[in-house]
C-alpha cells in the first residue's frame, strides 16, 4: 500500500512555482499566496463497442497525503499542455499514452474550456470528447515512465450510480463529463 514518507519545501519545482499576488480589492491592499501551473486537457472517453466510459485510475499523491488509506483517483485521460501544439493534439497523445487509443484529432469534440483549482492556481482546463473502438487500440496504455495508469471501463448503465459512489474517489471532471454525455449524446 502506498504511503507518504516524508514532506519537504520545494526548492526548485518543475512543473510549479509558487508565488505571492499582491493585489488592491475595494481600496484595500492584500495578497494571496497561489501556484502558477500548466493549463491541462482532459477527455471524456467513450467506447462504443463495450457501451463504456473509458476512465483512468493512478495515485496522487495529494490525495494520499489527505487520505492515507487510499490516494487513488478515478479520472479523465488528461495532461498538461507544456508543448508548443494545439490543445486537441496534446490530448491525442494524451489518449494514446495513458489508454492505449489512437485518435485522430479531428474526432475529439471540445466540450468547454474552463478554471480550475481557483483558489490556488486558477489554470485552464479544456475539456474533449471521443468515441472509440477496439481497431483504434495499438496498446494496453498505462502511461510513460513514472506514471502507473491503470485503464478503467465503467459502463454506461452504471454511470449516473458512479457518479456519486463516494467509494470512488474521482474528480469533478468526471462528473461535469457524465453529466454533458447524458445531455449531448445518450439521453
Amino acid at each position: 500500500m502506498p504511503k507518504i514518507d516524508a514532506i519537504k519545501e520545494l526548492k526548485n519545482p518543475r512543473f510549479i512555482k509558487p508565488i505571492e499576488i499582491n493585489y488592491t480589492q475595494n481600496g484595500s491592499p492584500k495578497k494571496w499566496e497561489a501556484v502558477i501551473s500548466h493549463d491541462s486537457v482532459a477527455i471524456l472517453l467513450w467506447h462504443k463497442e463495450r457501451d463504456a466510459f473509458v476512465f483512468v485510475k493512478q495515485l496522487r499523491a495529494t490525495v494520499l497525503n489527505k487520505n492515507p488509506k487510499n490516494g487513488y483517483m478515478y479520472e479523465l485521460c488528461a495532461g498538461i499542455v507544456d508543448k508548443n501544439c494545439s490543445n486537441a493534439q496534446i490530448a491525442k497523445e494524451e489518449v494514446l499514452e495513458e489508454c492505449g487509443y489512437d485518435v485522430p484529432v479531428k474526432n475529439l469534440v471540445k466540450i468547454s474550456t474552463f478554471y480550475t483549482s481557483v483558489g490556488i492556481s486558477g489554470t485552464h482546463q479544456t475539456l474533449y470528447y471521443a468515441e472509440i473502438n477496439e481497431s483504434m487500440k495499438l496498446h494496453e496504455g498505462g502511461g510513460i515512465e513514472e506514471e502507473e495508469i491503470e485503464v478503467i471501463y465503467i459502463p454506461t448503465s452504471e454511470a449516473k450510480k458512479f457518479m456519486f459512489d463516494e467509494s470512488y474517489q474521482k474528480t469533478t471532471g468526471v462528473m461535469l463529463s457524465i453529466y454533458w454525455f447524458f445531455e449531448n449524446i445518450k439521453q
